[in-house]
């Protein structure tokens, strides 16, 4: 199945959604130029109140796009942006990737898997019940994340809808994917 990039997102500002753009520019160790979650340490409201001085794991936000179909069919209308992403994706399953898988987006920009994102409040903020529609338990009660993964740029370049996506698995022993 081929992979793609279906929608890019950022935003200057803190605010839940993001607007779709035309490209992003990711920055090697930093993240989306000019979006507010940008930076080499964390940018997150409740990260810098705990430690100003953590790395930023979470420099870029990927959702699949499949998961707004899911969505839909419980009722709930979500699109590319609005649950905060700085990457929609179609055709790839991210939340079954190991941490250090290299994403190849486009034709130079690379971003490297850090977790999954553990998403707050703020989503039942935006549309009452959809918490508990990207936050569950499995049958043997581990927490189910699908509200997208994050990484860090490692190569810098140019995203744009339409573009490509390659995975590149880490070495094995793979490692899977925890809230970040």
């Amino acid at each position: 199945m081929n992979s793609t990039v279906t929608a890019v997102s950022s935003n200057g500002v803190y605010s839940f959604t993001k607007p779709n753009r035309d490209s992003v520019t990711l920055l090697a160790g930093l993240g989306v130029e000019g979006d507010v979650h940008s930076g080499v340490t964390v940018k997150h409201r409740s990260r810098v109140a705990q430690d100003p001085t953590q790395p930023n794991l979470r420099q870029v936000h990927l959702i699949h796009q499949e998961l707004f179909a899911e969505l839909g069919d419980a009722g709930f209308e979500v699109s590319p942006g609005d649950l905060g992403e700085n990457v929609t994706t179609s055709g790839i399953a991210l939340l079954s990737l190991p941490v250090g898988t290299l994403l190849h987006l486009g034709d130079e920009a690379v971003v490297e898997v850090t977790g999954l994102r553990n998403p707050c409040l703020q989503i039942d903020n935006f549309q009452d019940g959809l918490l508990k529609r990207v936050v569950g338990r499995a049958d043997d009660g581990t927490i189910v994340r699908k509200a997208g993964i994050m990484g860090v740029v490692m190569t810098g370049g140019v995203v744009r809808p339409g573009d490509r996506i390659r995975a590149e698995l880490p070495a094995e022993p793979h490692r899977p994917l925890d809230r970040v």
